[in-house]
């Protein structure tokens, strides 16, 4: 990969748009002397936040390819900040205009226990933004930066969270049944006593976060991989497949019905926890380390 030719796009297209190293940074969460080792070819983005910058300086991924032709165009629209939509009012009492919040920059905002927060918040970056107890279930986040937030106790039922990159925020007894994730990067979060019945967890990865007596029921996690993970409490009709494990630990755990499938379970260390016959015949058969295991009765 041609560091060199990367950083004269990246320069090129954010002179495109007429933003500077400095405000390019503010989008991403990151240091504007990074934008500029970029810019000079010393380091690239990693793939989390190469997603992020195709949107905000409206190109394809594609652009950034070596065989992309520097004079094709742009092919990608980064979406404007706080407008309304374009929909004609009806005239009745109970119309009320719908705010579309996608690209904008959050930071210390406080959405706590606000209802039927619906709104777009897609391509925003969010930093130390409080959401809790807030119902917002059905909520798009799509390519969103989200650093630090605060969704503890919050109604986020059949959200879908596509290409962001969430580091340190809590989901503390949050709800998340029927959540969809996917292609998202997810590090240093806590899902401790989060819901996550029927949530599904796509292409994503887990690193550093905590996911302690979370409710977790007919969970899936597919092609997703894992790192400095604990999970405690009782996971039941989920699944692991195909995941990719690294320093991943279940304490104080009883599984149920729960299939592994992975590119290696040695790294999952099991202590005082208990399946049941089927989970455990999963484990065994991908030669993870049973010890630390007990078979429940029945």
């Amino acid at each position: 990969m041609d560091t060199k030719l990367i950083g004269n796009k990246i320069a090129e297209a954010r002179k495109r748009i007429k933003i500077s190293q400095a405000e390019l940074a503010q989008r991403l969460f990151i240091s504007p002397q990074a934008v500029g080792k970029w810019e000079r070819g010393e380091s690239i983005p990693d793939i989390f936040t190469f997603n992020r910058l195709a949107e905000i300086l409206g190109v394809d991924l594609n652009y950034f390819s070596d065989t992309f032709s520097s004079g094709a165009t742009a092919t990608a629209e980064a979406p404007s900040a706080a407008r309304q939509p374009a929909t004609p009012l009806t005239g009745k009492e109970d119309d009320k205009p719908g705010w579309d919040m996608s690209g904008g920059n959050w930071v210390d905002a406080d959405f706590s226990g606000l209802k039927n927060l619906h709104e777009k918040f897609a391509y925003a970056n969010m930093r130390n933004c409080k959401f809790i107890g807030a119902e917002m279930s059905g909520l798009l986040l799509k390519s969103n930066m989200i650093d630090g937030c605060d969704f503890s106790r919050s109604d986020m039922n059949g959200s879908q969270i596509q290409h962001a990159h969430l580091t340190g925020n809590r989901f503390t007894d949050c709800s998340l049944q029927a959540a969809a994730f996917s292609d998202t990067h997810i590090k240093g979060c806590n899902f401790s006593g989060a819901d996550l019945t029927g949530a599904i967890f796509r292409s994503c990865a887990l690193q550093k976060s905590v996911m302690e007596e979370a409710v977790l029921n007919r969970t899936a996690f597919n092609n997703t991989s894992f790192a400095d993970l604990i999970f405690q409490g009782r996971l039941e009709d989920c699944s692991f497949d195909n995941c990719g494990f690294s320093r991943v630990t279940f304490r104080n755990t009883i599984l149920v019905n729960t299939f592994f499938k992975g590119r290696s379970l040695k790294q999952i260390t099991f202590i005082d926890c208990q399946t049941d016959r089927m989970t455990y015949e999963f484990l065994k058969n991908g030669k993870a380390n049973l010890n630390g295991i007990t078979l429940l009765t029945t």
